[in-house]
């Protein structure tokens, strides 16, 4: 087992916003790529009909979540809530309580580490 944080967002795309979500979508994988080194994995799909998102993402250990989560705040957190409405969060690894608390907002679903490796 590892230190790694990850979870899957999954939501609806907000009508008329599907524009926006893609050039969204690609400043916040531009932006968390140059400026996140503890970002592991950071990858959007779409549905075949474009309105549902699925959004993974895995971080080297809880303190490279929260800067994530930080600059998510600060840059991008108001466009992706007009883009997108949360629908489900499941929150895996071994995110610490800070980790905890900052995503009871999303709904987030712990599921704890029971067996199994990272590479």
């Amino acid at each position: 087992m590892s230190d790694h944080v990850y979870w899957i967002i999954e939501a609806e795309v907000n009508d008329g916003k599907l524009d926006e979500l893609k050039s969204l979508m690609a400043e916040m994988s531009d932006a968390t790529f140059s400026d996140e080194p503890g970002a592991l994995n950071y990858e959007w799909s779409l549905s075949e009909d474009e309105k549902v998102v699925h959004i993974f993402e895995r971080y080297t250990d809880s303190a490279a979540t929260m800067i994530h989560m930080a600059n998510f705040g600060a840059k991008f957190g108001a466009r992706f809530m007009g883009a997108l409405k949360p629908t489900k969060c499941t929150l895996y690894g071994a995110p610490d309580d800070q980790v905890r608390k900052a995503m009871k907002p999303m709904g987030a679903i712990l599921m704890t580490s029971a067996a199994g490796f990272s590479r």
